[in-house]
């Protein structure tokens, strides 16, 4: 999908965490608007997305001077305690502008130097490996969150036609894990998936977190329902993989592989 782009000076950076986020003390977004446009994302359902007139995946912000503003909301938060960043809640940080705008990247040079006492960077693009030279020097502050909501190109591209391939995606967490950063997959939403799923994530990560629209949209999923979601699972005949206890097939089938503590459930699987 072709998105109009605009450049605009932020007033701030660092929003307080709340609700879902409540486990950190601040989220991070270096855009507003995403052009991956997932079909399922809650963001469609918020004022940000409502107000703007535009379909979301259509149209993104870019935050001008963001790293400035940062820096000084940053040494302002650890004047007063401990910070906690979740990058990001809203925006994918390394959606496809970011290759040329590095706003992202613009943002970890300022934490390198001003080190929080941890951050998550929660992505589904592979341009995240362009910045491990600045993930590695964060150390154990930092850990890199890979969504991947299925193992099934077929059901990727039904449901996020936009956004880069499962392969791509594993690929990067190869090199996030051989450069030692610590890296999570992140089965968020619980998209229709193989009893493989488990096996491809195995030696990439040693991290699970698995989520659904019903304990992650903040609505108990009536966010998730009024975007009619329902209707793309029903044109594949796999309405059953659009219910409230689905996600424990995919949980049942990490627990055989991966070590039942390294399996996070929802919210306990952000959390720092």
């Amino acid at each position: 999908m072709a998105y109009t782009l605009e450049h605009k000076i932020p007033k701030s950076m660092l929003n307080k965490g709340t609700g879902f986020l409540s486990g950190y003390t601040h989220s991070l977004n270096p855009y507003a608007g995403c052009s991956f446009g997932c079909s399922y994302c809650y963001v469609r359902q918020m004022p940000v997305s409502i107000f703007r007139g535009l379909p979301w995946g259509s149209w993104v912000d870019v935050k001008e001077n963001a790293a400035e503003v940062f820096r000084r909301e940053l040494l302002r938060a650890q004047s007063k305690g401990k910070v906690t960043i979740f990058m990001s809640s809203s925006t994918d940080p390394y959606q496809p502008v970011e290759a040329k705008e590095c706003i992202t990247r613009s943002l970890l040079e300022v934490m390198v130097q001003i080190q929080p006492d941890f951050l998550l960077v929660q992505t589904r693009s592979p341009l995240v490996k362009r910045d491990v030279d600045l993930l590695t020097q964060l150390g154990d502050r930092v850990r890199v969150s890979m969504t991947i909501e299925t193992d099934l190109e077929p059901i990727r591209r039904h449901f996020t036609p936009g956004t880069p391939s499962i392969e791509a995606r594993l690929r990067t967490l190869k090199v996030i894990k051989e450069a030692g950063i610590p890296a999570q997959a992140t089965i968020a939403p619980v998209l229709p998936s193989s009893e493989n799923f488990p096996d491809k994530l195995l030696n990439v990560v040693d991290r699970i977190c698995i989520d659904d629209y019903f304990m992650g949209d903040g609505s108990g999923g009536k966010r998730t329902h009024r975007l009619g979601l329902e209707s793309l699972y029903e044109e594949l005949g796999l309405s059953d993989w659009y219910q409230p206890d689905a996600y424990k097939r995919v949980v049942e089938r990490f627990i055989h592989v991966f070590p039942p503590e390294h399996v996070r459930i929802s919210q306990q699987g952000f959390e720092p």
